[in-house]
């Protein structure tokens, strides 16, 4: 039985083993695209959910504010007419005063509703000049607010369609990549997983390209090129610890 386990892991070349890595890299790196290309715009919706939620606070903000003038208004209006008043009945008492100390007091009562009137007067100007402002800023919220519902509408369509279009893409391509993974030995395939997954981009293989590592792209020495080229043994790079394959090994041709 150990004899019968030993010729089958014979029988897989280091060539082979190389070739099934990079088959199966370039598998994990198209769902790393895939996964990518939908990552960004769940992103970008919530952000514009997040953003026209904001812009909804603040127009109910304005709307409130709006209301608020309205009301301060009517009081300042209310209480003109309650000067008006008071100034009509003081001038028909005016009329019936008995001495100047009557006629004194009545009169500051008058100067003093007056004043009250022109006070009011200018705050209800200047809530005239407050609510034309706020109903700029409304107007240009309520504009912005509409750009943004059709970008987010936009935005979930394309992920919406995106998602449907890559789902069963996805899953063909993770099906391929488990079926290569099978034929790995699963030392090399955890160490493999490993790189990988401490990589920055996801590369656990990577061709040499002109001389260098393609994942760090740091020189290699002519000697270590030309045993990469032979495709014997498992080379890890020195430096980032990726494991290299020859370009025509994987497949591919340097320019």
């Amino acid at each position: 039985m150990a004899t019968r386990k030993k010729v089958v892991e014979q029988e897989v070349s280091v060539e082979d083993k190389l070739k099934s890595l990079y088959k199966l890299q370039s598998y994990l790196s198209e769902i790393d695209r895939i996964k990518t290309l939908r990552g960004e715009l769940p992103l970008e919706v919530a952000d514009l959910d997040d953003e026209i939620a904001g812009l909804g606070t603040r127009i109910n903000n304005f709307m409130l504010e709006q209301k608020q003038m309205e009301e301060n208004a009517k009081v300042q209006k209310g209480k003109i007419e309650t000067s008006k008043a008071k100034i009509e009945k003081y001038n028909k008492q005016l009329e019936n005063v008995r001495n100047s100390k009557e006629y004194d007091h009545l009169s500051k009562e008058i100067e003093f509703e007056t004043l009250e009137i022109e006070l009011s007067e200018k705050h209800i100007r200047e809530q005239v000049q407050e609510a034309a402002m706020l109903k700029e800023q409304i107007e240009v919220a309520n504009a912005l607010l509409k750009d943004k519902t059709s970008d987010l509408e936009h935005k979930k369509k394309e992920l919406d369609d995106i998602v449907s279009e890559t789902k069963a893409q996805e899953e063909k391509i993770r099906e391929k990549a488990k079926k290569t993974e099978t034929i790995i030995e699963p030392r090399l395939l955890a160490a493999f997983k490993r790189i990988r997954k401490n990589a920055r981009n996801g590369l656990g293989i990577v061709p040499i390209q002109r001389g260098a590592c393609g994942g760090c792209f740091n020189k290699i020495p002519p000697q270590k090129q030309m045993d990469i080229k032979l495709g014997k043994k498992i080379i890890v790079c020195e430096y980032c610890g990726r494991v290299m394959i020859d370009p025509e090994m994987a497949g591919l041709f340097e320019k």
